[in-house]
């Protein structure tokens, strides 16, 4: 399994105040859900930073998101390490395949691969 990109994700009420600010040091809005906003640098599209307001299907609002090649084999790894799984392993609507895990520092990571 392989890292493809991890970028933060930001609890917001402020949506297109980040888009606004954030377009100051040179992102570019690439998702919008309403709920969910991400920004990614034109030149280096896997720098990135997310907005959410709300999870439209988990209980919480993950503090990192981080995309693998496989998420079938880190969801089995985790799961096998004993780590606290937040929200179950399953597809979204909006193309990903994903679930929640809390790190030993108590933050939630959102591990995810696109469909």
């Amino acid at each position: 399994m392989s890292v493809r990109r991890v970028m933060p994700d930001i609890r917001s009420e402020a949506m297109e105040e980040s888009r606004d600010f954030y377009a100051l040091l040179g992102f570019e809005e690439v998702m919008n859900l309403g709920w969910v906003m991400t920004l990614a640098s034109p030149t280096t599209p896997s720098a990135q930073v997310t907005f959410i307001s709300q999870d439209r299907s988990a209980p919480v609002v993950p503090d990192l998101s981080v995309e693998v090649d496989d998420v079938d084999a880190a969801y089995a790894a985790v799961q096998a390490s004993g780590a606290e799984i937040v929200h179950t392993l399953r597809d979204e609507e909006w193309g990903v395949r994903r679930f929640f895990v809390r790190d030993p520092n108590g933050r939630v990571v959102n591990v995810l691969s696109h469909r």
